[in-house]
Protein backbone atom coordinates (compact mmCIF):
# COMPACT_ATOMS: atom_id res chain seq x y z
CA UNK A 1 0.00 0.00 0.00
CA UNK A 2 1.38 3.93 -1.30
CA UNK A 3 1.54 6.53 1.43
CA UNK A 4 0.90 9.69 1.08
CA UNK A 5 1.33 12.50 3.76
CA UNK A 6 -1.21 15.01 4.86
CA UNK A 7 -0.05 18.03 4.02
CA UNK A 8 3.01 19.73 6.12
CA UNK A 9 1.91 18.48 9.17
CA UNK A 10 4.28 15.19 8.49
CA UNK A 11 1.33 12.70 9.34
CA UNK A 12 2.14 9.86 6.85
CA UNK A 13 -1.08 7.54 6.53
CA UNK A 14 -1.92 4.62 3.92
CA UNK A 15 -3.13 6.07 0.70
CA UNK A 16 -6.76 4.58 1.17
CA UNK A 17 -8.20 4.90 4.61
CA UNK A 18 -10.98 2.94 6.12
CA UNK A 19 -13.96 4.78 6.86
CA UNK A 20 -15.01 2.95 10.24
CA UNK A 21 -18.82 4.77 10.96
CA UNK A 22 -21.05 2.47 9.16
CA UNK A 23 -20.08 -0.78 10.63
CA UNK A 24 -22.08 0.68 13.67
CA UNK A 25 -24.26 4.01 12.68
CA UNK A 26 -25.60 5.52 10.02
CA UNK A 27 -26.44 2.50 7.19
CA UNK A 28 -28.54 0.27 8.74
CA UNK A 29 -28.23 -2.52 11.95
CA UNK A 30 -24.64 -2.31 13.21
CA UNK A 31 -22.35 -5.05 12.59
CA UNK A 32 -21.76 -7.85 15.24
CA UNK A 33 -18.58 -7.08 17.23
CA UNK A 34 -16.64 -9.69 16.16
CA UNK A 35 -17.13 -9.25 12.24
CA UNK A 36 -16.36 -5.49 12.84
CA UNK A 37 -13.25 -6.68 14.43
CA UNK A 38 -12.11 -8.77 11.69
CA UNK A 39 -13.18 -6.24 8.72
CA UNK A 40 -11.24 -3.50 10.58
CA UNK A 41 -7.92 -6.13 10.97
CA UNK A 42 -8.32 -7.69 7.61
CA UNK A 43 -7.51 -3.91 6.49
CA UNK A 44 -4.29 -3.75 8.34
CA UNK A 45 -3.40 -7.00 6.51
CA UNK A 46 -4.46 -5.06 3.20
CA UNK A 47 -1.79 -1.64 4.18
CA UNK A 48 -4.44 0.54 5.37
CA UNK A 49 -2.82 2.19 8.40
CA UNK A 50 -5.73 5.23 8.40
CA UNK A 51 -8.48 4.45 10.47
CA UNK A 52 -11.41 7.00 11.04
CA UNK A 53 -14.49 7.30 13.91
CA UNK A 54 -15.99 9.69 16.00
CA UNK A 55 -17.53 9.52 19.90
CA UNK A 56 -20.65 10.43 17.86
CA UNK A 57 -20.97 7.06 15.63
CA UNK A 58 -22.86 4.58 17.84
CA UNK A 59 -22.92 7.16 19.89
CA UNK A 60 -19.45 5.82 21.34
CA UNK A 61 -19.91 1.87 19.87
CA UNK A 62 -17.57 3.04 16.78
CA UNK A 63 -14.77 3.65 19.02
CA UNK A 64 -14.91 1.08 21.43
CA UNK A 65 -14.91 -1.67 18.61
CA UNK A 66 -11.81 0.34 16.45
CA UNK A 67 -10.12 0.03 19.83
CA UNK A 68 -10.27 -3.15 20.48
CA UNK A 69 -9.82 -4.22 16.80
CA UNK A 70 -6.20 -2.00 16.57
CA UNK A 71 -5.08 -3.06 20.18
CA UNK A 72 -2.76 -5.98 18.94
CA UNK A 73 -0.98 -3.18 16.36
CA UNK A 74 -1.70 0.30 18.03
CA UNK A 75 1.34 1.34 16.92
CA UNK A 76 1.23 0.78 13.82
CA UNK A 77 -1.67 2.85 13.30
CA UNK A 78 -3.15 6.42 12.69
CA UNK A 79 -6.50 6.70 14.85
CA UNK A 80 -8.49 9.80 13.73
CA UNK A 81 -11.53 10.89 16.00
CA UNK A 82 -14.06 13.67 16.70
CA UNK A 83 -15.19 15.36 18.76
CA UNK A 84 -18.51 18.38 18.20
CA UNK A 85 -22.13 17.13 19.27
CA UNK A 86 -24.05 17.56 22.79
CA UNK A 87 -23.24 14.56 24.83
CA UNK A 88 -21.41 12.95 21.60
CA UNK A 89 -25.32 12.44 20.32
CA UNK A 90 -25.78 14.14 16.67
CA UNK A 91 -29.22 14.56 17.17
CA UNK A 92 -28.68 16.39 20.08
CA UNK A 93 -26.84 19.68 18.39
CA UNK A 94 -23.58 21.10 17.93
CA UNK A 95 -21.18 21.79 21.33
CA UNK A 96 -17.61 22.55 21.18
CA UNK A 97 -16.88 24.28 24.53
CA UNK A 98 -13.33 23.65 25.59
CA UNK A 99 -14.33 21.95 28.39
CA UNK A 100 -16.35 19.27 26.34
CA UNK A 101 -13.65 19.05 24.23
CA UNK A 102 -10.98 18.21 26.71
CA UNK A 103 -14.09 15.72 28.12
CA UNK A 104 -14.76 13.82 24.82
CA UNK A 105 -10.61 13.91 24.34
CA UNK A 106 -10.39 11.81 28.08
CA UNK A 107 -13.67 9.20 26.91
CA UNK A 108 -12.56 8.77 24.05
CA UNK A 109 -9.10 7.67 24.78
CA UNK A 110 -10.28 5.13 27.46
CA UNK A 111 -13.12 3.71 24.01
CA UNK A 112 -9.61 3.56 21.71
CA UNK A 113 -7.72 1.74 24.28
CA UNK A 114 -5.08 4.42 23.64
CA UNK A 115 -2.99 7.13 25.45
CA UNK A 116 -3.18 9.32 22.26
CA UNK A 117 -5.49 10.37 19.23
CA UNK A 118 -3.41 11.01 16.84
CA UNK A 119 -5.90 12.78 14.44
CA UNK A 120 -8.50 15.08 16.80
CA UNK A 121 -11.12 16.03 14.72
CA UNK A 122 -14.04 19.37 14.93
CA UNK A 123 -16.69 17.37 13.95
CA UNK A 124 -18.82 20.34 12.42
CA UNK A 125 -17.94 24.16 13.28
CA UNK A 126 -19.98 25.13 16.21
CA UNK A 127 -21.29 28.86 15.52
CA UNK A 128 -21.65 29.33 19.06
CA UNK A 129 -18.14 28.88 20.08
CA UNK A 130 -15.34 30.82 18.39
CA UNK A 131 -13.17 28.50 16.40
CA UNK A 132 -9.93 30.24 18.16
CA UNK A 133 -11.40 28.77 21.26
CA UNK A 134 -11.67 25.44 19.97
CA UNK A 135 -8.36 25.42 18.13
CA UNK A 136 -6.46 26.35 21.96
CA UNK A 137 -8.50 23.62 23.46
CA UNK A 138 -6.85 20.74 20.90
CA UNK A 139 -3.77 22.94 21.14
CA UNK A 140 -3.58 22.02 25.24
CA UNK A 141 -3.92 18.51 24.84
CA UNK A 142 -1.59 18.28 21.80
CA UNK A 143 0.65 19.92 24.54
CA UNK A 144 0.40 17.17 27.12
CA UNK A 145 0.59 14.80 24.48
CA UNK A 146 -2.88 13.60 24.52
CA UNK A 147 -3.46 14.79 20.52
CA UNK A 148 -1.24 14.25 18.09
CA UNK A 149 -2.70 16.16 15.41
CA UNK A 150 -5.53 18.99 15.01
CA UNK A 151 -8.24 18.20 11.87
CA UNK A 152 -11.41 20.12 11.08
CA UNK A 153 -14.71 18.70 9.35
CA UNK A 154 -16.83 20.20 6.80
CA UNK A 155 -15.44 23.36 7.40
CA UNK A 156 -15.48 26.53 5.30
CA UNK A 157 -12.01 28.72 3.92
CA UNK A 158 -12.41 31.55 6.93
CA UNK A 159 -13.34 29.24 9.79
CA UNK A 160 -10.08 26.91 8.55
CA UNK A 161 -7.57 29.63 8.56
CA UNK A 162 -8.77 31.29 11.85
CA UNK A 163 -8.39 27.93 13.67
CA UNK A 164 -5.03 27.53 11.48
CA UNK A 165 -3.69 30.58 12.95
CA UNK A 166 -4.13 29.48 16.38
CA UNK A 167 -3.03 25.66 16.45
CA UNK A 168 -2.15 24.50 12.35
CA UNK A 169 -4.68 22.43 10.97
CA UNK A 170 -3.35 18.92 9.56
CA UNK A 171 -6.33 17.66 7.40
CA UNK A 172 -9.64 18.65 7.07
CA UNK A 173 -12.09 16.33 6.28
CA UNK A 174 -15.13 17.03 4.27
CA UNK A 175 -17.45 15.00 1.70
CA UNK A 176 -15.61 15.18 -1.92
CA UNK A 177 -16.23 12.68 -4.96
CA UNK A 178 -17.15 12.65 -8.53
CA UNK A 179 -21.13 13.42 -7.27
CA UNK A 180 -20.06 16.50 -4.90
CA UNK A 181 -17.09 19.06 -6.56
CA UNK A 182 -18.19 21.84 -4.09
CA UNK A 183 -14.73 21.71 -1.95
CA UNK A 184 -13.18 22.63 -5.04
CA UNK A 185 -14.47 26.44 -5.09
CA UNK A 186 -12.85 27.56 -2.28
CA UNK A 187 -11.90 24.67 0.28
CA UNK A 188 -9.02 22.95 -1.99
CA UNK A 189 -7.51 26.35 -2.71
CA UNK A 190 -7.08 26.76 0.80
CA UNK A 191 -5.33 23.96 2.03
CA UNK A 192 -3.19 24.09 -0.63
CA UNK A 193 -2.03 27.65 -0.02
CA UNK A 194 -1.80 26.32 4.11
CA UNK A 195 -0.64 23.02 3.31
CA UNK A 196 -3.27 20.82 4.94
CA UNK A 197 -4.34 17.50 3.74
CA UNK A 198 -7.60 16.51 2.71
CA UNK A 199 -9.50 13.46 3.54
CA UNK A 200 -12.65 12.76 1.34
CA UNK A 201 -15.29 11.46 3.04
CA UNK A 202 -18.20 9.59 1.45
CA UNK A 203 -15.58 9.48 -1.67
CA UNK A 204 -17.97 6.76 -3.13
CA UNK A 205 -20.99 8.90 -2.86
CA UNK A 206 -22.36 6.67 -0.40
CA UNK A 207 -22.05 3.75 -2.43
CA UNK A 208 -24.36 5.25 -4.99
CA UNK A 209 -20.77 4.91 -7.33
CA UNK A 210 -19.93 1.48 -7.19
CA UNK A 211 -23.11 0.89 -9.46
CA UNK A 212 -24.72 -1.29 -6.62
CA UNK A 213 -27.49 0.77 -6.00
CA UNK A 214 -30.16 1.51 -8.49
CA UNK A 215 -33.63 2.61 -8.72
CA UNK A 216 -35.21 0.23 -7.61
CA UNK A 217 -32.75 -0.43 -4.54
CA UNK A 218 -34.73 -0.33 -0.74
CA UNK A 219 -32.91 0.48 2.36
CA UNK A 220 -33.23 -0.91 5.58
CA UNK A 221 -35.25 1.48 7.82
CA UNK A 222 -32.36 2.42 9.87
CA UNK A 223 -30.25 3.30 6.90
CA UNK A 224 -29.39 7.02 6.61
CA UNK A 225 -29.68 7.42 2.65
CA UNK A 226 -33.54 7.27 3.33
CA UNK A 227 -34.00 10.69 4.13
CA UNK A 228 -31.19 11.76 1.85
CA UNK A 229 -32.39 13.79 -1.44
CA UNK A 230 -30.35 12.48 -3.99
CA UNK A 231 -31.20 8.83 -2.69
CA UNK A 232 -34.99 9.79 -3.77
CA UNK A 233 -36.50 6.87 -6.35
CA UNK A 234 -36.34 9.62 -9.18
CA UNK A 235 -33.08 11.17 -8.32
CA UNK A 236 -31.23 7.65 -8.34
CA UNK A 237 -33.03 7.28 -11.73
CA UNK A 238 -31.63 10.73 -13.04
CA UNK A 239 -28.07 9.86 -11.40
CA UNK A 240 -27.77 7.05 -13.30
CA UNK A 241 -26.01 8.52 -16.41
CA UNK A 242 -23.11 9.64 -14.12
CA UNK A 243 -22.48 5.79 -13.11
CA UNK A 244 -22.60 4.68 -16.95
CA UNK A 245 -19.74 6.92 -17.73
CA UNK A 246 -17.93 5.53 -14.52
CA UNK A 247 -18.42 2.22 -16.17
CA UNK A 248 -17.06 2.71 -19.64
CA UNK A 249 -14.36 3.74 -18.16
CA UNK A 250 -13.84 1.16 -15.83
CA UNK A 251 -14.01 -1.05 -18.42
CA UNK A 252 -11.13 0.69 -20.26
CA UNK A 253 -8.75 0.02 -17.10
CA UNK A 254 -9.83 -3.14 -15.83
CA UNK A 255 -10.73 -2.01 -12.84
CA UNK A 256 -13.94 -1.44 -11.46
CA UNK A 257 -16.54 1.87 -10.71
CA UNK A 258 -15.19 2.12 -7.31
CA UNK A 259 -11.68 2.05 -7.70
CA UNK A 260 -11.80 4.67 -10.60
CA UNK A 261 -13.60 7.03 -8.69
CA UNK A 262 -10.95 6.19 -6.15
CA UNK A 263 -8.33 6.61 -8.45
CA UNK A 264 -9.85 10.10 -9.91
CA UNK A 265 -9.75 11.31 -6.15
CA UNK A 266 -5.63 10.60 -5.74
CA UNK A 267 -4.89 12.55 -8.87
CA UNK A 268 -6.47 15.91 -7.68
CA UNK A 269 -3.93 16.35 -5.18
CA UNK A 270 -0.88 14.27 -3.86
CA UNK A 271 -2.43 15.43 -0.01
CA UNK A 272 -5.89 13.62 -0.81
CA UNK A 273 -6.11 10.70 1.10
CA UNK A 274 -10.05 8.89 0.88
CA UNK A 275 -11.73 7.04 3.84
CA UNK A 276 -14.15 4.51 2.01
CA UNK A 277 -16.08 2.61 4.34
CA UNK A 278 -17.82 -0.55 3.85
CA UNK A 279 -18.98 -3.52 6.27
CA UNK A 280 -17.59 -6.42 3.36
CA UNK A 281 -14.63 -8.02 2.53
CA UNK A 282 -14.83 -8.40 -0.89
CA UNK A 283 -15.40 -4.11 -1.20
CA UNK A 284 -12.85 -3.23 1.03
CA UNK A 285 -10.15 -5.45 -1.47
CA UNK A 286 -11.46 -3.45 -3.96
CA UNK A 287 -11.14 0.07 -2.45
CA UNK A 288 -7.55 -1.26 -1.37
CA UNK A 289 -7.18 -2.09 -4.85
CA UNK A 290 -7.82 1.56 -6.11
CA UNK A 291 -4.17 2.61 -4.81
CA UNK A 292 -2.21 0.93 -7.47
CA UNK A 293 -4.72 2.53 -10.29
CA UNK A 294 -3.13 5.32 -12.00
CA UNK A 295 -5.26 7.49 -14.30
CA UNK A 296 -3.61 9.09 -17.11
CA UNK A 297 -4.07 12.40 -18.49
CA UNK A 298 -6.37 11.51 -21.01
CA UNK A 299 -8.28 9.48 -19.27
CA UNK A 300 -8.97 12.29 -16.48
CA UNK A 301 -10.23 14.37 -20.02
CA UNK A 302 -12.46 11.79 -20.63
CA UNK A 303 -14.14 12.07 -17.08
CA UNK A 304 -14.17 15.77 -17.19
CA UNK A 305 -15.89 15.51 -20.78
CA UNK A 306 -18.23 13.50 -19.34
CA UNK A 307 -18.83 15.06 -15.89
CA UNK A 308 -19.68 18.27 -18.43
CA UNK A 309 -22.48 16.65 -19.84
CA UNK A 310 -23.89 15.44 -16.82
CA UNK A 311 -26.07 17.24 -13.96
CA UNK A 312 -26.34 15.52 -10.59
CA UNK A 313 -29.84 15.93 -8.72
CA UNK A 314 -30.76 15.86 -5.10
CA UNK A 315 -29.57 17.95 -2.45
CA UNK A 316 -26.33 15.70 -0.49
CA UNK A 317 -28.61 16.35 3.11
CA UNK A 318 -32.16 16.89 3.92
CA UNK A 319 -32.91 20.49 4.87
CA UNK A 320 -32.74 20.17 8.32
CA UNK A 321 -29.22 19.28 8.26
CA UNK A 322 -28.28 21.53 5.66
CA UNK A 323 -27.52 24.19 8.62
CA UNK A 324 -24.47 22.25 9.57
CA UNK A 325 -22.94 22.99 6.85
CA UNK A 326 -20.40 25.78 6.96
CA UNK A 327 -19.24 28.16 4.69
Amino acid sequence: MQKRKLGNSGLEVSAIGLGCMGLSFGYGPATETSEGIKLIRSAFERGVTFFDTAEAYGPFANEELLGEALAPFRDQVVIATKFGFRDGDATKGLDSRPERIRAVAEASLKRLKTDRIDLFYQHRVDPAVPVEDVAGAVKDLIREGKVKHFGMSEAGAQSIRRAHAVQPVAALQSEYSLWWREPEETVLPTLEELGIGFVPFSPLGKGFLTGAIDASTSFDKTDFRNIVPRFSEENRKANAALVEVLGKIAEGKDATRAQVALAWLHARKPWIVPIPGTTKLHRLEENVGAAALELSASDLSAIEAALRQITVVGDRYPAHLQQRVDR
